[in-house]
């Protein structure tokens, strides 16, 4: 494994009192500002553009579902400022993210080290360019411009979202929900791992919430993070949808803008029709996909039945309204640091052939970069990571973090594909088969240098 050091914009003295605590005396807490913002990404109806996370699909989408948003959440201490920023599509490819966060940085002044810029991983969205990363065709004319529109939304939105600057309060929780399910299932019959429901499985039910509001307690802006695939509906939908992250975050903003209402038993009376647009007004839900490389929502649809999609985006909304309305303890001082680094590993790549099957024959092949962000915010702490990381990452990082409030962010600053544990590549799934990956670098590369930036910042 070869780390490459990336970017840090300040520095500070750490004192070990045990071995889980860490005291920082170079990052004073101080007034904390935050803005928001969210732009309308949706193509036009007859675009043409080719849906994305699916082999198979002949034809570009057929119909809009529901409207389809970048947002961004700006912070800032006054003297270091970041940026959040998830758009609504399958992810952030490497070659798009090398000209995004510079022209971002240069547009807004925010350092590059400081931009988490992620992808929801929706299935329903439209393809944009390296989605595939080494595995990516010539894209289409419509593909090619499509990508440049929201590469220039993106840059607006955060331009916006860093004008809303006003003084904030921020608070944390965490709620659970059981919308999602390890999907890496035995099937005894053919003898192998493939894509199904494996209750048994490592499954983190963890809705975090991030909630901001200006000094009078108003809503800003949410970040909300849960592990799991936005793909409750499968290959054969040809409607543009945001999915299961679209639908939680257009919940989430319908009720704060007042447009769902609810009963002193917490009963919910009224939704808007997913197909309405979510106005310029209210606070901004920010989705974000955790550690989801072997997760999948608990159940999916087929065909165009969106009914599913509706009932988990409402349960994992109504988690995260239910969490953030109860979060009491809020400060108005933080250190805003951002820093990133660059690991990588070994790759290899799968001899061609139909899957599943019996026995697979990996080759040698380039190797693998996996950029690493830690974004801190007092003492909440946002790591992002370029690609899918199974779930047991996540879960082993946060046993050692020195920091309890911790959020992972995946498909953000890049595109490195799936990222198994180590002991997971002894059960060849689809995941497995579709890795870049050599086994015995990724893992403790990600957990060992995470930790190295948490505690060295």
């Amino acid at each position: 494994m070869r780390i490459s050091w990336g970017f840090h914009s300040s520095a500070c003295v750490l004192v070990l009192f045990a071995a889980r605590a860490l005291v920082c005396f170079g990052a004073p807490q101080k007034p904390l500002q935050v803005g928001a913002a969210r732009i309308d990404i949706t193509p036009a109806a007859n675009a043409a553009l080719p849906l994305a996370g699916y082999e198979g699909r002949p034809t570009g989408f057929q119909r809009i579902h529901d409207h389809i948003y970048v947002r961004a959440i700006v912070l800032s201490d006054g003297t270091n400022t970041a940026a959040i920023l998830a758009w609504e599509l399958l992810g952030m490819p490497t070659n798009v993210w090398e000209e995004l966060a510079p022209r971002i940085s240069r547009e807004t002044g925010i350092p590059v080290e400081n931009l988490l810029l992620a992808g929801v991983h929706a299935h329903s969205a439209p393809l944009i360019t390296g989605m595939y990363g080494r595995h990516s065709t010539s894209p289409s004319p419509q593909t090619v411009a499509y990508t440049k529109r929201v590469e220039d939304d993106a840059v607006e939105v955060v331009r916006r979202a860093k004008a809303n600057l006003q003084p904030a309060q921020f608070g944390f929780a965490t709620g659970k929900v059981y919308v999602n399910i390890n999907r890496r299932e035995f099937f005894p019959k053919n003898g192998w791992w493939w894509l199904g429901y494996n209750p048994e499985g490592p499954s983190d039910k963890t809705d975090a919430v991030l909630k901001v509001t200006d000094l009078s307690g108003r809503p800003i802006a949410l970040l909300i993070n849960y592990p799991v695939h936005a793909v409750v509906m499968g290959p054969e939908n040809l409607a543009l949808s945001g999915d299961l992250a679209g639908a939680t975050s257009r919940y989430v903003e319908q009720y704060y803008q007042g447009k769902i209402l609810t009963s002193k038993a917490m009963g919910w009376d009224l939704q808007l029709r997913p197909e309405e647009k979510v106005d310029g007004e209210g606070p901004v839900a920010l989705w974000t996909s955790g550690a989801a490389g072997d997760q999948d929502p608990v159940s999916m649809d087929r065909g165009e039945d969106f009914s599913m999609v509706e009932g988990l985006g409402r349960i994992l909304g109504e988690e995260s309204v239910r969490v953030a309305n109860g979060i009491t303890v809020t400060s108005r001082q933080a250190a805003v640091h951002g820093s990133q680094r660059v690991i990588t590993c070994p790759g290899r790549k799968l001899e061609p052939g139909e899957r599943p099957r019996l026995s697979y024959v990996f080759e040698d092949s380039d190797p693998v970069d996996i950029r690493l962000i830690v974004l801190k915010l007092g003492q909440l702490v946002l790591v992002g990571v370029s690609g899918e990381p199974f779930t047991n990452i996540y879960r082993r990082l946060k046993q050692r973090s020195p920091f309890n409030d911790l959020i992972m962010v995946t498909h953000a600053n890049g595109s490195s594909g799936y990222i198994p544990t180590d002991d997971a590549f002894d059960q060849v799934s689809y995941e497995i088969t579709a890795s870049d990956l050599k086994p015995g670098c990724a893992e403790n590369g990600i957990l060992n240098t995470l930790l190295e930036m948490m505690g060295s910042e």
